[in-house]
């Protein structure tokens, strides 16, 4: 069954990558895509390139942080109504476990609870050879428009 309150394509997530105003987002900035959409689950990559690496030459933790907030905060959005109501990180954090150079990280949120007022998404950061990199939770507000 899926959560979603109504159906989400991956062009939907496309264009809300150009913002409100057309005029680009921290995503695109990033390289930070919607890659995949489940029943329950909602997935984004994004390239662990110098752009998004620390001064040692690795991923960023807070590039880490961006890509979970930006996947559980689109996943959030399609799990409301979005014409009446639209979902704001409110909580986020995470445990690095294994530093990424290169390649493609991919970030799985699945929601841990779907509530009238806040909902709660875990979220996991693979590199490209299946590796766990990080683990992340974030708080989601629902406000009313």
């Amino acid at each position: 069954m899926s959560i979603w309150f109504r159906p989400v394509t991956l062009a939907q997530c496309n264009k809300m990558d150009e913002g409100m105003h057309g005029k680009g987002t921290l995503m695109q900035t990033m390289g930070i895509k919607i890659s995949e959409i489940g029943d329950d689950y909602m997935k984004a990559t994004m390239p662990a390139a110098p752009q998004v690496h620390n001064p040692l030459g690795i991923v960023h933790g807070g590039a880490n942080v961006a890509l979970a907030e930006t996947v559980a905060s689109y996943a959030a959005n399609f799990v409301v109504d979005f014409d009446n109501y639209y979902c704001v990180g409110q909580e986020i954090n995470a445990n690095h476990l294994k530093a990424s150079r290169k390649g493609t990280l991919t970030a799985t949120a699945k929601p841990v609870h779907l509530g009238k007022r806040s909902s709660v998404w875990e979220i996991l950061i693979h590199n490209g050879a299946g590796e766990l990199c990080c683990i992340s939770r974030m708080t989601a507000a629902v406000v009313k428009r």
